[in-house]
């Protein structure tokens, strides 16, 4: 996706400050581009960004503004980049003003609900004030509503919504996990979908990008692939079964290279004589024993 940056009219002179933020969100938007995949993941934070910077000039200018709720629901399985998006979302709404902190506190279902009356909203609101000035990721988010009447995460979704409602000046809530189990929650919960009116759904990586992912990995670390292990994990990925990659996705392509790489210093340690070339690449074997090891 090309990312088109958004140029301020000449009637207002950026100040020195300005530009250095405006740089940072530009930095922000293009890690975001360099993610694999994703288009339409990328496509929507743009929208997102480009509507608070109008929403900015229009203040400016003392033009009618919507009071916008920049409150999310992130739908998709694991592995898909929500948490990398949401922290990246954070920072660029720190550096365009619409929070003040712009970090990250992720959470999930233990995090909020307490055990006994009134220990619940105790926690969350806890979690809720960590969060302020930044982003509020409740991972799995759907495990709220599971429970029957006289569970306690219904209690933390009320708390939550108020707490949405309180906080949107300074404070962005993700609610994440699969996305049939979002849709649920949303269904059970109709108050959630005035509150949290962006939802983004991440889709599963096809063998292409989990490929490209994997390369990735190797390259921000100083290793390769030999064309004989390049060949053999892509033959892996086009026959893996499709629910162990629906489950893990960059995770599980994470989780194979670590695990060659650790079969690699073991092959190494047992040679009389280690090059540099030895150090970097990656030979079939090791792919083969740690996809063995990790029961694919």
């Amino acid at each position: 996706m090309k990312v088109t940056l958004i140029n301020s009219v000449n009637t207002v002179t950026p100040s020195k400050a300005e530009i250095e933020k405006f740089d940072q969100a530009s930095s922000l938007l293009k890690e975001l581009n360099r993610m694999v995949g994703l288009i339409e993941v990328k496509e929507m934070v743009f929208e997102i960004y480009a509507l608070a910077q109008i929403h900015k000039r229009r203040v400016q200018e003392k033009l009618k503004t919507n009071n916008f709720s920049w409150h999310m629901v992130f739908k998709g399985n694991p592995g898909t980049g929500k948490t990398t998006v949401a922290r990246i979302i954070g920072k660029l709404f720190k550096e365009i003003g619409i929070l003040t902190k712009g970090h990250l506190i992720e959470v999930e279902r233990a995090d909020l609900v307490g055990e006994y009356i009134g220990h619940t909203a105790l926690k969350t609101r806890e979690q809720l004030k960590k969060a302020l000035g930044g982003v509020l990721f409740i991972d799995e988010a759907y495990s709220l509503a599971r429970g029957g009447d006289k569970d306690f995460g219904r209690e933390a979704i009320d708390v939550v919504v108020k707490g949405a409602e309180d906080y949107r000046d300074n404070l962005v809530i993700i609610l994440a996990g699969y996305y049939d189990e979002m849709n649920y929650l949303l269904e059970q919960n109709p108050g959630l979908k005035s509150r949290f009116p962006i939802e983004i759904t991440f889709p599963d990586y096809t063998d292409e990008e989990l490929f490209f992912i994997a390369e990735k990995f190797l390259e921000d670390w100083e290793y390769r692939f030999s064309s004989e292990a390049a060949f053999y994990l892509k033959y892996k990925l086009k026959h893996l079964d499709q629910s162990k990659k629906s489950s893990g996705n960059a995770r599980l392509i994470r989780n194979i290279i670590e695990k060659a790489i650790r079969r690699q210093a073991v092959r190494l340690l047992g040679k009389s004589k280690v090059t540099k070339e030895d150090l970097l690449v990656l030979e079939k074997e090791d792919l083969e024993k740690a996809i063995l090891a990790l029961n694919l």
